[in-house]
């Protein structure tokens, strides 16, 4: 027994009732501060050392763009699949397609929530906007109802179907789409979710793997490349001089292939600009201000190969070498730029969508 008080009893009762008053203050102040900071996102970061261990600095060149104080931070997860982000400026969010669970997701940076977009978005993959800012998604859900098309969702939430076909043949499963400053929309039409019950149904391909552009306003779609296997990423330099195409089929590795656009809008000579050695799992790409390639980075899933070393953002500048490396946990299928100023990195893991900031901007930021 306490006797210190000198009256021969326990004071443990009234050192209960101090020390519950001081948890409730505590509570209450953290979350008072929980509150101030509810108009933005909270960060996750993978590490909290800086500068972030996960930001491998290949070339003294990326140091430019590495941010001394910023992390690799996971934002949601959750998915089986994820792909084709895309950031919406007016709004402040991000969606990223879901594929195996056939949705698109939306994850909001004002309140960091994660939250389902669009049910049955017909297995969607790739997603872009248009110059109006709506979005445009290739659709490879591979039944002959629904889905293998690339859709247009117009801002009062109808959407209209802008191409299905090529020919009268049905696209194989659109992958990845990108527009251009002219309006018109670029996609790639591998045969991946057409082979696949887990990312869509299985149907035979009806046209050989190619790459298209579309007129939204003419409705008129032309093959402009049809002799790579499995075209995947894409994305159109700073100036629109050059469209890097990846080619996911190539053997013995991946490669992106660099093709000059003509004043007409059409496609000149190419070259390989990038082959991603060691089985590196090429997928999404996007360019920056700089005309650096951001891209999506894996492994092929080829026996043998430490996915751990490979997953995540490869940075190639324009000459075609790797100047920087930027690790995550899973797969990286595809990225974006995004944020305010255009800065923030979206990386879409296979399972979790990841962000990261970074010392440039996209090539079509506004």
């Amino acid at each position: 027994m306490n006797t210190a008080n000198g009256k021969g009893h326990s004071d443990q009762p009234e050192q209960s009732r101090r020390r519950l008053f001081k948890n409730t203050l505590a509570l209450t102040g953290a979350a008072a501060v929980g509150a101030s900071f509810s108009g933005g996102a909270v960060a996750d970061p993978l590490t909290l050392r800086y500068p972030d261990v996960n930001v491998k600095v290949l070339d003294d060149s990326f140091l430019k763009y590495r941010l001394f104080n910023a992390s690799v931070e996971r934002l949601a997860t959750g998915m089986r699949w994820a792909e084709g982000p895309v950031w919406s400026g007016d709004s402040r969010y991000l969606l990223v397609s879901d594929i195996a669970n056939n949705r698109i997701m939306r994850w909001d940076e004002i309140t960091n929530q994660f939250s389902t977009y669009r049910h049955n978005s017909n297995f969607s993959n790739g997603l872009c906007r248009d110059l109006e800012g709506r979005l445009i998604a290739c659709e490879g859900s591979t039944t002959s109802q629904e889905g293998r098309r690339i859709t247009r969702t117009e801002h009062n939430g109808k959407i209209t179907v802008l191409a299905d076909n090529y020919k009268g043949k049905r696209f194989n499963s659109p992958n990845d789409v990108v527009v251009k400053r002219d309006g018109t929309i670029w996609f790639t039409d591998p045969p991946f979710q057409s082979g696949s019950m887990y990312e869509g149904h299985i149907v035979d391909n009806e046209l050989p793997d190619s790459v298209y552009r579309l007129d939204p306003v003419t409705g008129e779609i032309e093959a402009v490349i049809t002799d790579i296997a499995g075209p995947n990423g894409l994305c159109f330099s700073a100036d629109e001089s050059v469209l890097y195409v990846v080619e996911c089929l190539s053997k013995p590795n991946r490669i992106i292939w660099a093709y000059d656009v003509k004043d007409s809008g059409r496609l000149g000579r190419r070259r390989k600009f990038i082959e991603g050695i060691n089985h590196g799992g090429i997928d999404g790409i996007k360019c920056d201000q700089d005309d650096n390639l951001w891209c999506g980075w894996g492994s092929t899933g080829a026996l043998g190969v430490k996915s751990e070393e490979l997953d995540g953002v490869m940075v190639f500048n324009k000459s075609g070498k790797a100047i920087g490396h930027i690790l995550i946990p899973e797969y990286c299928a595809n990225l974006c730029f995004g944020g305010t100023e255009g800065n923030r990195l979206f990386i879409a893991g296979s399972h979790s969508v990841y962000s990261l900031y970074v010392n440039t901007r996209g090539a079509t930021f506004v």
